[in-house]
C-alpha cells in the first residue's frame, strides 16, 4: 500500500493542473534512488535543491524484472527511504548505452559526489556490481545503462 504522502502528492499535483484521477490520463510511480537508506535520502534531497536532473538503472533488472524502462513524458513520485513523498518529477529524455560510453555531462547532470565522470563511474560500478548479483548476473562496461533526465514538475 502507498504511502498517504504519495496520494495527496499525486492528488494536489493534479488538482494544481485542473485535473483529478478522473479526468487525467497521467500515470505516475513511486520510487526511491539507491538501495540503502542513506543514499535514497540524501539523493532525494539533491532532487529537491535543483542538484539532481537525471538518474541512470541497469537496463537488464528491468528485463529481469520484466518491466518496462521509463520513458519520455512518465512521471515519478521521488520517495524517500521511509516512503514519504518528496516532490515529482517528469522523465524528459531517455538515452540506453553501455556503461563504458555514459558521458562526463550525463554524470555532471546526475549531480552526485564531484559531478566528475569518475565519480559516477565508481559509484555506480559498485552499486551496478550489487544490482547485478541480485538478478544473477556478474556487472561488466558492457551491460546497458539507462539515462534518464529529468524535471522536477512539483515539490
Amino acid at each position: 500500500m502507498e504511502k498517504e504522502s504519495v496520494v495527496k502528492m499525486w492528488k494536489d499535483y493534479l488538482f494544481s493542473l485542473g485535473e483529478d484521477e478522473k479526468n487525467t490520463n497521467k500515470t505516475y510511480s513511486a520510487w526511491y534512488f539507491c538501495d540503502n537508506e542513506q543514499d535514497a535520502d540524501e539523493l532525494a534531497e539533491l532532487v529537491l535543491e535543483g542538484t539532481k536532473k537525471a538518474t541512470a538503472s541497469l537496463f537488464a533488472t528491468y528485463e529481469f524484472e520484466n518491466e518496462v524502462p521509463p520513458k519520455e513524458g512518465d512521471h515519478s513520485i521521488i520517495i524517500n527511504w521511509r516512503g514519504e513523498a518528496k516532490c515529482i518529477i517528469k522523465t524528459t529524455n531517455i538515452e540506453v548505452v553501455p556503461f563504458k560510453d555514459v558521458t562526463e555531462e550525463f554524470a555532471r547532470t546526475e549531480g552526485e559526489g564531484d559531478k566528475s565522470l569518475r565519480y559516477w563511474k565508481n559509484a555506480h560500478w559498485n552499486y551496478f556490481s550489487r544490482e547485478s548479483r541480485l538478478i544473477g548476473k556478474e556487472f561488466d562496461e558492457n551491460m546497458l545503462v539507462v539515462c534518464e533526465k529529468f524535471e522536477v514538475v512539483y515539490k
